[in-house]
């Protein structure tokens, strides 16, 4: 199978669960024989525009007229079987959409986040869930809130993005994958097209590193940020200390908006260990290392890929009870979960998951097993293709009866 790959990569300076999936995918197609090309933007080269060309970077997020071209011409030359999109923001646009529609080439598209719904794609402000945006067809909440990056200036062009170009994706995609279950349910109910739909969950390499032992820490690993519940957390292990502690300390890997605050509330303990951020070894032998990872997110994730990773590792997870985690995380046989947001449940979570090294050796097994069946390269591989070629028939079958959908009340004299 010929695969184009469309990616618009994050910026480096933080740790991208969506690029590790876009590398790892990648990397398995083309590991198993397929032919697997990449058409690509790095929020990193913004850095090194001219002035102008800085200020212009929010009027391409809603459209990008030299993509839809150059794209087009690619896919006219190359010919792939299908389009596989990843993030669009903000170079690539969804401009990308419409150069598939030129050269008749089936799109499928990867849904990481809430974008389609949400313009910041947290469907969270203030710390809280938030759903004022999801079902309407102008977002205006999120920009009187300034909900991407609390800036109402940042958040207008997303937000005209989702409004102009909603049409556009719904027709335009043969497949969206939904990473969780979770997530597809809340997609369904804000309205986007149920029967294109399907959920695939993210797979993870076996890592070269595994639990052999009870582990020596607690183990955060991610961004430091509110959604992240790292201040739920740094509670939480407050509550632990005052009553004794676990036995073990907290590490608390990444980096992020609140690395100050938690370099802050680290410094002098000997029950916390900040260590910044890991590289992809560190993070393997960090988990292998754990009595329990810890994923206490107050936004509804739509994913959880640490979570996975610490399965992999056989190592059990204390998570949110909310989100992708309830699928992920069987309470009580490969983890714990807490109630979102309380910090007292946190706690007990964190308390009961070191307390047992019997029961914690049980329930590391059993999550090593869940991941053997369910998010396994061989199992990941063997769904992103079957899902390729849903989408190839779908449009066959559509090309065979006339239909013009994607291509269809467009606005193509942009």
């Amino acid at each position: 199978m010929h695969v184009l790959v469309v990616h618009n990569r994050y910026a480096s300076a933080q740790p991208s669960g969506e690029n590790k999936v876009v590398d790892q995918e990648v990397e398995l197609l083309r590991a198993a024989g397929h032919r697997v090309e990449m058409f690509e933007r790095r929020s990193d080269d913004i850095a090194s525009r001219s002035l102008l060309g800085k200020v212009a970077v929010p009027l391409l997020v809603p459209w990008n007229p030299a993509v839809r071209t150059e794209l087009a011409a690619k896919l006219r030359s190359e010919r792939p079987d299908v389009v596989h999109v990843h993030n669009v923001f903000p170079l690539l646009s969804p401009a990308v959409l419409a150069a598939c529609a030129d050269a008749d080439v089936p799109a499928v598209a990867t849904l990481h986040n809430y974008t389609q719904v949400c313009p910041p794609g947290t469907l969270q402000r203030d710390g809280r869930p938030c759903t004022e945006c999801v079902g309407s067809a102008a977002p205006l909440p999120a920009v009187r809130h300034g909900c991407y990056r609390n800036s109402r200036l940042a958040t207008v062009p997303l937000a005209v993005s989702l409004s102009v170009n909603r049409r556009r994706w719904w027709s335009g995609v043969e497949r969206f994958f939904c990473i969780s279950a979770a997530q597809r349910d809340v997609l369904v109910r804000a309205g986007m097209p149920a029967e294109r739909l399907a959920v695939k969950h993210n797979f993870v390499p076996d890592p070269d590193d595994r639990r052999v032992g009870d582990g020596e820490h607690v183990l955060y690993l991610g961004r430091l940020a509110e959604a992240k519940g790292v201040r739920l957390l740094m509670a939480a292990w407050d509550e632990l200390a005052a009553s004794g502690g676990v036995g073990v300390p907290l590490v608390i890997a990444g980096t992020g908006p609140l690395e100050p605050e938690v370099t802050a509330w680290t410094a002098g303990r000997d029950d916390v260990r900040y260590v910044g951020l890991y590289d992809t070894a560190e993070c393997q032998k960090a988990i292998a290392r754990s009595v329990a990872v810890v994923a206490p997110s107050t936004w509804l994730e739509a994913f959880g890929l640490v979570v996975v990773e610490a399965m992999a590792a056989g190592v059990p997870v204390v998570a949110a009870g909310h989100g992708a985690f309830v699928e992920l995380v069987e309470d009580g046989v490969t983890g714990l979960l807490h109630r979102p947001g309380e910090s007292a449940s946190l706690a007990s979570c964190l308390r009961r998951i070191a307390a047992g090294p019997d029961r914690n050796r049980e329930m590391g097994r059993a999550a090593r097993l869940r991941y053997e069946q369910g998010f396994s390269p061989a199992v990941g591989l063997d769904r992103l293709v079957d899902e390729y070629r849903t989408a190839i028939a779908g449009r066959s079958a559509l090309a065979r009866g006339g239909d013009t959908r994607a291509s269809r009340g467009d606005g193509d004299s942009r």
